[in-house]
């Protein structure tokens, strides 16, 4: 049986990890990669000889393909993805799913209609350590989620035609999301501009859950240490999603805080602490694009909606609207409207 006959559109920083893995995905049979570089082309070539190489993604059409994953700047992903899809292409796009929030709900009209597959790369809902963070704050071992912090930090790449809200911040929204089962209530931003005039650099996101639950998102492309870090903390307990960590990327710490009955006096107000010993689970770890790209396939052949489907691709383009408004607008509180 062969597999599902794919295109890439985009062999730019992202595309040729995407391909790698359609490439050798026995479900997945990878027919062309479209480029508008003629030096990438080549590159792939070199890599992928029995591929069609095409400067022009329309071409693609042409080709008797089932799906078409898009790769492209973000700005292009519009544009390419309802002509996809007009073409009766299942596709997957790369975050953010777009700039507007009114065009993400384009794309997933037109995709209900034609009963087509429109999957988002938030490739974090796909990663193991993810899953298993989620487990410990399903399962009630934190207790009551008090707040999440996030912090997504690097020296660069920055970019002319973005900001790091919109480059960095996906990723960690898609995780708040996932994690909490719940959009949030009212995001605000602040930032700065530190290198390029008008494009921030570094953003600080403030966001409200339901359940007096707050989460802080920290983003940068001006810092001098590689950072990829959840935590999360509990009544119960806290925890530590490191993915910069190998072995060891959660550590649960039974560790928290337990107020007193109502006193009298100040001097009788004591909190009782608690310290208790430091979990790391052993979490069985698979590539997480891998399983991203296996379950766009799955969602096309089971036709089951994906995980991070087109409407979770809008829930975060709201908040990363909003967040942007805020930043603009002396980072005002927006409520997000669902």
């Amino acid at each position: 049986m062969t597999g599902l006959r794919v295109g890439i559109i985009g062999y730019g920083y992202w595309g040729p990890n995407l391909t790698r893995n359609f490439f050798e995905i026995p479900s997945s049979d990878l027919i062309a990669i479209a480029d508008l570089n003629e030096e990438r082309l080549k590159q792939a070539l070199l890599k992928y000889p029995q591929i069609h190489a095409k400067r022009d993604y329309q071409e693609l059409f042409e080709l008797d393909l089932d799906a078409v994953v898009i790769a492209t700047p973000p700005a292009t992903h519009y544009s390419i993805a309802k002509d996809c899809l007009e073409h009766n292409l299942n596709v997957l796009i790369e975050k953010p799913l777009t700039l507007k929030s009114e065009h993400a709900e384009t794309l997933i009209k037109l995709a209900d209609e034609k009963d087509l597959t429109l999957m988002v790369g938030h490739t974090f809902e796909y990663n193991s350590a993810v899953h298993a963070l989620k487990g410990y704050i399903d399962s009630g071992e934190l207790g009551q989620v008090y707040y999440l912090d996030a912090a997504r930090l690097n020296l660069g790449l920055f970019q002319r035609d973005s900001n790091v809200l919109w480059d960095l911040a996906p990723h960690d929204i898609s995780i708040l999301l996932h994690l909490l089962g719940k959009p949030p209530i009212s995001v605000s931003a602040q930032g700065s501009p530190c290198v390029i005039d008008g494009i921030h650099d570094v953003v600080y996101m403030n966001l409200e859950f339901p359940d007096n639950i707050s989460a802080h998102i920290h983003v940068s492309w001006l810092d001098p240490c590689k950072v990829r870090r959840i935590t999360v903390v509990g009544s119960k307990k806290m925890a530590i999603y490191n993915d910069i960590e190998n072995d060891s990327k959660i550590k649960i710490y039974d560790k928290g805080v337990d107020v007193p009955a109502y006193t009298n006096g100040f001097g009788e107000f004591q909190c009782n602490y608690h310290s208790g010993d430091i979990t790391i689970p052993n979490i069985h770890f698979t590539e997480p694009l891998r399983q991203e790209c296996q379950h766009f396939l799955d969602s096309i052949v089971n036709h089951t909606e994906p995980r991070s489907s087109g409407r979770a691709g809008l829930e975060v383009v709201k908040v990363l609207e909003a967040a942007q408004h805020s930043l603009m607008n002396g980072q005002t509180k927006e409520i997000i409207q669902w």
